[in-house]
C-alpha cells in the first residue's frame, strides 16, 4: 500500500555535504475521534502515531503525532549526508497498529 505513502528526496547541495531535501505526504484521515457522523454517532479514532524516516540504516527523522495533526500529514525536512541513488525510506504506524512503509531514491 505504498501508494498512501509519497516521498520526494532530492539534492540540495551535492557537492559540499551532501544537504538533502526530503517531503513526505501520508494519506490517512487522521480522525481525532471528535467529530460525529450525519447519525449523530462519534467517528472513531484514527490517526498516525509513529513516523520514522531512515536513510539507508541511518534515521534521519523520528516523530510522535497525536490527533491534534490534520488529514494527510505532510512531512518537510533536510538532512546532510545524502547521495544520489541512496534510499530513503518512511514507515508510520497508527493507533490501530497499521504499519506502512514505502522507500524512495533521492535524485
Amino acid at each position: 500500500m505504498a501508494e498512501n505513502i509519497r516521498i520526494r528526496a532530492r539534492l540540495v547541495d551535492p557537492q559540499e555535504t551532501g544537504l538533502t531535501e526530503v517531503r513526505v505526504l501520508m494519506l490517512h484521515p487522521m480522525e481525532t475521534g471528535l467529530r460525529k457522523n450525519e447519525a449523530g454517532d462519534f467517528v472513531p479514532a484514527h490517526y498516525i502515531t509513529q513516523v520514522n524516516v531512515l536513510h539507508g540504516d541511518r534515521t534521519v527523522l523520528q516523530a510522535r503525532m497525536t490527533l491534534a495533526v490534520s488529514k494527510d500529514p505532510l512531512l518537510s525536512f533536510r538532512f546532510r549526508g545524502g547521495r544520489a541513488g541512496d534510499s530513503v525510506s518512511v514507515q508510520w504506524t497508527d493507533n490501530r497498529g497499521r504499519q506502512l512503509r514505502h522507500e524512495a531514491r533521492i535524485a
